[in-house]
């Protein structure tokens, strides 16, 4: 364990030390949670360049220089600037090491072994540490040398093939979401070992894979080309196992309509003058009407599209039954239930400005998620860090004289 946190930190993981040697989105996404939950996460980055993300502007926070995209994962954290290739930047590396717990890194598979910071250089000298890789094809297997992105692992993953409407090309999701699940897995894995250790006082490697994440939430739909050994078709907007459950026009736009078994439908039938329906096999069961996909949304449209969204926003949750309006992202940060639930945070800045970030979805009783600071600016710890190991001015003089700070 690392010595005793600072008394405003509240998360579960406060007393943990992680030496994060992650950049862009999967590895920072994992690492951002861990300090979150109260670690203390020091973020190795390149001296003049740091994150790549750094460069992934505009946007910029406004009255900043900093990009929109590094703000959004890099939350209490401290930045330390590193040259990892000479070995006085490894000698520090070896230093925070002897009072980390946690390294996690998203390096080409075998890349941290060429500055002797592998797994397999490290656990004989760190058997406690918990040593987490996020590569895009994990550390074994025939694509394990390949780089893994984004669109990438969509594509080859899958996702790709069933997103998107029937008649257009296949389509990726509006977010980078196979990073993000890979950082997320990551952290799983992590909270797993965690407890591994202390109750063996054992560390390990923990090794994701984009792909493999990618596979594993395939979910429904994978689960339905194992049972068919057919590839769901693309649907557009709508559910694959479930109809009516899509967006329809309105009056004056669109909404989603999410009737998820057969007596919402009926009460949606006996709500809105359709009980004729009922009494059509076609209509009747929630299998009859996936067989009868088109049928039904074309006769649904022509009701939808008598009110609209606002009125038919308010007479279906009366009811009920699931719908919703298709927010801009400024609906859903305007949002009252979104703001209710604090999903925004102001924090203050080195730059001097308060930046806004989007907050932690996990809702704790007794320790939740922790702001300490915000995402720093290049470097901005360095001095702090190398102090606490021991290193004194002079000596972080030299090192940064050299380009290893």
């Amino acid at each position: 364990m690392t010595e005793p946190s600072p008394s405003n930190v509240t998360g579960p993981l406060k007393g943990l030390r992680v030496v994060d040697l992650t950049r862009v989105l999967a590895g920072p996404t994992c690492t951002q949670m861990l300090g979150d939950l109260g670690a203390e996460v020091i973020k190795i980055e390149r001296p003049g360049a740091g994150d790549d993300t750094r460069g992934f502007a505009p946007p910029y926070v406004p009255n900043t220089k900093e990009s929109a995209y590094f703000v959004g994962v890099n939350r209490n954290k401290k930045s330390l600037t590193l040259d990892i290739a000479q070995p006085e930047g490894q000698a520090v590396v070896h230093k925070l090491l002897e009072t980390a717990d946690i390294l996690v890194e998203n390096f080409k598979a075998g890349a941290l072994a060429r500055y002797g910071l592998g797994w397999e250089q490290l656990k004989e000298k760190y058997p406690g540490l918990i040593y987490c890789s996020i590569t895009g094809f994990g550390q074994t297997g025939p694509y394990a040398p390949r780089p893994g992105y984004d669109a990438l692992i969509q594509a080859m993953g899958g996702v790709m093939s069933l997103t998107g409407e029937p008649e257009g090309e296949p389509q990726k999701v509006g977010i980078p979401i196979a990073d993000l699940f890979a950082g997320l897995y990551g952290t799983i894995g992590i909270l797993a070992a965690l407890r591994h250790k202390q109750a063996t006082g054992q560390g390990q490697q923990i090794d994701i894979g984009m792909l493999d994440t990618h596979v594993a939430w395939l979910a429904n739909q994978g689960m339905n080309y194992l049972a068919t050994g057919e590839n769901p078709p693309r649907l557009g907007n709508q559910h694959p196992n479930i109809v009516p459950y899509q967006v329809f026009p309105t009056q004056d736009g669109y909404m989603v309509l999410s009737i998820g078994n057969d007596p919402t439908f009926e009460r949606f039938c006996k709500s809105f003058a359709l009980e004729h329906l009922l009494a059509d096999a076609r209509y009747a069961t929630n299998a009859a009407r996936v067989q009868n996909r088109a049928l039904v949304t074309e006769t649904l449209t022509e009701v939808t599209r008598t009110m609209p969204t606002k009125e038919w926003i308010a007479r279906l949750e009366a009811l009920k039954i699931g719908c919703g309006p298709i927010n801009t992202l400024k609906d859903v940060f305007a949002d009252p239930h979104v703001l209710a639930r604090d999903m925004l945070k102001e924090m203050p800045h080195a730059s001097g400005e308060t930046v806004t970030v989007i907050a932690n979805p996990v809702k704790l009783s007794a320790t939740p998620p922790d702001y300490r600071s915000a995402p720093p600016v290049l470097g901005e710890h360095s001095d702090a860090v190398l102090g606490s190991l021991g290193y004194s001015a002079g000596q972080i003089a030299a090192l940064r004289e050299k380009g290893i700070v």
